[in-house]
């Protein structure tokens, strides 16, 4: 996967970092948010539905994990590749999990396909889940207001699924207008709770969550996290009074900050 500055500085931009953090919006002395490898390793879950694993239209993105390797660059070219780790039968739903892998990353999507299991498999996990240990310290809260065009700029980035910019699509799907992309939203997360751990966004060394309601874009997304006693930050976000990501836990390292090279 080839990129340019432009392209991760979009990225920034989309998932709300403001027009004042010069590290993530400027080209001198560029940062790249490691979550924008979320975006150049969606290609293998796009690959997977492509070649008939699943279909595209009847699926839904469960759950999102990332582990750093080191800092992306700039810009250059990635070499990314995917495989299918898992499929798992939930019963009345399936579970796919593609792996998308790299020197940089490696990245977890669940992909849940309703009224697809019932064949006899293993049933996997049962959730993505902060399994940290006891939270210590005072609770964090924040916000971000998203803006009404925040899925039309997110989907430049890669993501061009209909029910993000056109209602009927959404409609057809059975949703009640454009919702903003799951990964916008933990994108937004993962830089919001860097707060709360004292840290800069691209000090993020790993990410997971489990997707859980849409967001609307206009809607506010509320924080609410906790350091564990490991460092890892459990966290939680809600809008418009449901809760869109739940069993968050970003870890932020300052190895996250060395020069990408």
């Amino acid at each position: 996967m080839a990129y340019r500055e432009e392209d991760a500085i979009l990225y920034a931009l989309a998932v709300g970092t403001p027009a004042d953090q010069l590290d993530l919006v400027f080209e001198r002395n560029l940062r790249v948010l490691p979550t924008y490898g979320l975006v150049l390793g969606l290609w293998v879950a796009d690959a997977a539905g492509a070649l008939g694993a699943f279909r595209p239209q009847d699926a839904l993105h469960g759950a999102q994990t990332l582990n750093v390797h080191k800092p992306l660059p700039p810009e250059g070219e990635i070499d990314v590749h995917g495989r299918v780790a898992a499929v798992w039968d939930k019963g009345s739903a399936a579970v796919l999990e593609v792996v998308a892998e790299c020197d940089h990353f490696t990245a977890g999507y669940s992909i849940f396909l309703p009224r697809q299991g019932g064949w006899g498999g293993e049933r996997g996990p049962s959730a993505v889940r902060a399994d940290n240990p006891a939270p210590v310290g005072p609770v964090w809260s924040g916000s971000y207001a998203t803006s009404a065009q925040q899925a039309a700029l997110y989907r430049l980035t890669g993501d061009r699924h209909l029910i993000h910019i056109d209602p009927e699509a959404a409609h057809a799907a059975g949703l009640p207008g454009v919702i903003l992309h799951g990964l916008c939203t933990l994108g937004i997360a993962a830089r919001e709770v860097a707060e709360a751990a004292g840290a800069r966004p691209w000090e993020l060394a790993s990410l997971r969550a489990r997707f859980t309601a849409p967001v609307r874009p206009g809607d506010t997304i509320a924080l609410s996290c906790r350091r564990g006693g490991d460092g890892a930050i459990a966290f939680t976000a809600q809008a418009a009074g449901a809760t869109v990501l739940s069993g968050g836990s970003a870890v932020y390292s300052p190895q996250g900050a060395a020069d990408p090279g």
